[in-house]
């Protein structure tokens, strides 16, 4: 194969854990060492005027003009995320609640409004009723579980964005992703996507999503140590739009971290497929126990969307909920969650180590007032451990419930 093809030019259809750890490299263009180097920098230097004039025509291009603009280690990954969501351009941001606000402050102004799903993220919903809100632009909640008819009834003249995320965070419910971007587009609304849970399980421009947001602070960096967000598009409009939002807002995220996301990726696709494995082992053990009401696991066969999930991904991710028979009180499971020895206690998740986080079974939802969970609940994230020691950590705590 000819040597001076862009790197990831070379290993198109080939499978994703090749692609995972020859993409975005240089080889021999960075003297054989086999990872590319940081390249930091604020100020790049130009031979002549003219050359520095000409870059004005390709500003929205991978080019250097300023350490804003990016440089070679921001490139190459956001060429690697690209590549794993299917799109054609990506743009890396300094966290993942940065890659959820930039779409939207992009694609939306005064006196318009947007469609957000009940079950999203929490940060989402305050930018929503907080930032959103100041600059006059309008948001409705909607049912998760909202068919394509139901969202047409919503849909509003100045409707201008349909907000995705499947699975919902905490509540894991899934959302019918192509029939719903096919009426927010008929309407001519833009539909904006979390898939940080599909990671790449979830291919979402081929499902009618325009931009796709990811968290890299949880699989891609997968070491617990960087905070990063992306931002993925699959037209050259859009990569215009939200290349044009983050210069003008002034997002960066720094060469250090995108190296760390890097190195993280050249082992993301095992790391999945453990993980993804040991999430189900430890998912189906919790059906099992009788301290346990349900899972909320859309890989599961008992989730009441599994369809959904079986129709649109590969695969899964680790994370998963758990609602606790509602005879214990908060408390109890609490003191089951300190008492454990391999699990965490943590707000993050998509790292190498094994997380349990308590949530409350309110749960804030606008559409149809607060939800409520039978019992209490704990959001389960399974890292990297041997499945028969984390079991045996868990079956210890539950034992200890009183009967």
């Amino acid at each position: 194969m000819p040597d001076n093809l862009p790197p990831d030019a070379k290993h198109k259809g080939e499978s994703f854990a090749t692609r995972m750890s020859h993409g975005g490299r240089a080889g021999t263009r960075v003297h054989g060492f086999v990872n590319p180097p940081v390249h930091r920098g604020s100020t790049v230097l130009y031979p002549s005027c003219e050359a520095r004039g000409a870059l004005g025509a390709r500003s929205l291009e991978q080019v250097m003009t300023y350490g804003t603009a990016g440089g070679p280690t921001h490139y190459a990954l956001e060429d690697m995320v690209a590549e794993i969501e299917g799109g054609t351009r990506a743009l890396i941001v300094g966290t993942g609640l940065a890659a959820c606000s930039l779409p939207l402050m992009a694609y939306l102004k005064a006196g318009e409004h947007c469609l957000v799903p009940d079950s999203v993220y929490g940060p989402v919903r305050r930018i929503a009723n907080g930032m959103l809100a100041r600059f006059g632009i309008e948001t409705t909640y909607y049912d998760p579980a909202i068919d394509a008819e139901g969202l047409r009834a919503l849909l509003r003249p100045n409707t201008k964005v349909l907000y995705m995320e499947s699975p919902g965070s905490h509540t894991f419910e899934m959302q019918d992703i192509p029939a719903l971007a096919e009426a927010a587009h008929a309407h001519g609304a833009k539909v904006l996507m979390d898939n940080t849970w599909g990671i790449h399980h979830f291919q979402p421009f081929t499902k009618g999503v325009d931009v796709s947001i990811q968290a890299l602070t949880k699989y891609v960096g997968g070491h617990s140590d960087v905070l990063l967000g992306s931002v993925t598009v699959n037209t050259p409009e859009d990569w215009a739009t939200i290349a044009g939002a983050a210069r003008e807002i002034g997002h960066y995220a720094s060469p250090d971290d995108c190296w760390l996301a890097l190195r993280g990726l050249r082992t993301l696709a095992v790391r999945l497929k453990h993980q993804e494995e040991a999430g189900l082992t430890v998912a189906k053990w919790f059906e099992g126990r009788p301290e346990v009401l349900r899972v909320l696991h859309p890989a599961l066969p008992s989730h009441p969307q599994h369809a959904l999930w079986k129709r649109d991904f590969t695969g899964a991710c680790s994370l998963f909920g758990v609602v606790f028979q509602p005879r214990y009180t908060p408390e109890q499971i609490n003191a089951v969650v300190d008492g454990l020895k391999l699990f965490g206690i943590g707000a993050s998740w998509g790292g190498y180590e094994s997380l349990a986080l308590p949530t409350t079974n309110h749960i804030t939802r606008t559409a149809a007032g607060a939800l409520e969970l039978e019992g209490p609940t704990v959001r389960f994230h399974i890292g990297l451990e041997d499945t028969n020691d984390l079991i045996a950590d868990l079956a210890a705590g539950l034992d200890g419930l009183p009967r």
